[in-house]
């Protein structure tokens, strides 16, 4: 699919500096948020909510080390994820949502979407075995173990998303759900069950993986980047911190996507920014619970949480095909 330089009109462009933007700030604010809420839960005072960007701060002025075993696939996955993560936020409306005539129809492909974040994850799984590292091995060895089997079935929900809205593409979805306001219809529901269990495991969060884990025995997503050090462990925490922002957008427009704006004005861009903080931080803090509420699955038990989302994927595509 070929862009056409001619269709990219100041519709376009804000929509890519706003989203872009928008993004990057709001992304740290809501993993601490998840912490912050997770140790109120537990007890415990818990990080204030501007740590997670002093820490990000703090990254950007450490050296970064090298293992002498580590090849350039070490040095080059944290830039090629923060990019890969950063042109996938092109695809997921934040804030803005831009007319379909001046949009670029490789945008909101939810399949080149798909592809994006996989490339992301195969390059962080290679960065885990360069390294040399035994944890690092044995994470990204469960990290392709979980894909293997989570992949298809996120392939599955897209595609039930797909059937309810009639479209593959992220814009022409989120025009519908705005243009209808809140839809809490059965396929909807169904379909968000299934994002939701999605989410947990795509971003490594309670009970699929534990991310405040050091512990041989159980980390998943942090033993693939324990080698990592300084500017990389930068770009790989924001790009994880990235990746769970596209996740909760996409359940946040399909449940409740008031807000979004569709014009170009300082008080619906404004609007739109209070509503997604809002919103975001909402869903933020029931994940926080969430997850507080389980303890961590074993990683044969895993399959049967997978199952849960698979089924109602299928529920959801029969009922759109049959009924």
């Amino acid at each position: 699919m070929i862009l056409d330089i001619n269709r990219i009109t100041s519709s376009m462009i804000l929509y890519v500096i706003l989203n872009i933007l928008v993004v990057l700030l709001l992304s740290p604010f809501f993993m601490t948020l998840i912490k912050k809420i997770k140790a109120l839960v537990q007890g415990r005072r818990g990080p204030g909510l501007m740590q997670g960007y002093y820490n990000l701060f703090k990254l950007m002025k450490k050296e970064v080390v090298y293992s002498d075993n580590s090849s350039w696939i070490m040095r080059a996955t944290p830039y090629i994820n923060i990019i890969i993560l950063i042109t996938a936020v092109l695809f997921i409306p934040i804030m803005f949502l831009p007319t379909s005539n001046s949009s670029m129809l490789i945008f909101g492909n939810m399949i080149i979407f798909l592809y994006l974040l996989a490339l992301a994850k195969f390059f962080m799984a290679l960065a885990g075995l360069d390294a040399g590292s035994a944890f690092g091995g044995m994470s990204s060895s469960r990290e392709m173990t979980i894909s293997a089997i989570i992949e298809p079935v996120t392939i599955i929900v897209l595609a039930s998303l797909a059937f309810v809205f009639k479209t593959t593409n992220f814009f022409e979805i989120f025009s519908q759900t705005n243009a209808n306001g809140s839809s809490f219809a059965p396929a909807i529901i169904l379909v968000s069950i299934s994002f939701f269990i999605v989410l947990i495991t795509e971003t490594a969060r309670v009970p699929v993986d534990n991310p405040e884990t050091h512990l041989e025995l159980t980390m998943i997503h942090e033993g693939m980047i324990l080698e990592q050090s300084g500017r990389n462990l930068l770009f790989m925490e924001i790009a994880h911190a990235i990746k769970q922002t596209l996740f909760m957008a996409i359940l946040i427009n399909l449940l409740l996507p008031w807000g979004i704006a569709t014009s170009i004005s300082a008080s619906a861009i404004l609007l739109a920014f209070v509503s997604f903080l809002i919103k975001g931080s909402i869903l933020a803090i029931f994940i926080a619970l969430f997850e507080s509420s389980f303890a961590k699955l074993r990683l044969f038990q895993l399959p049967n949480l997978f199952l849960i989302a698979f089924f109602l994927s299928l529920l959801t595509i029969l009922f759109e095909v049959f009924i």
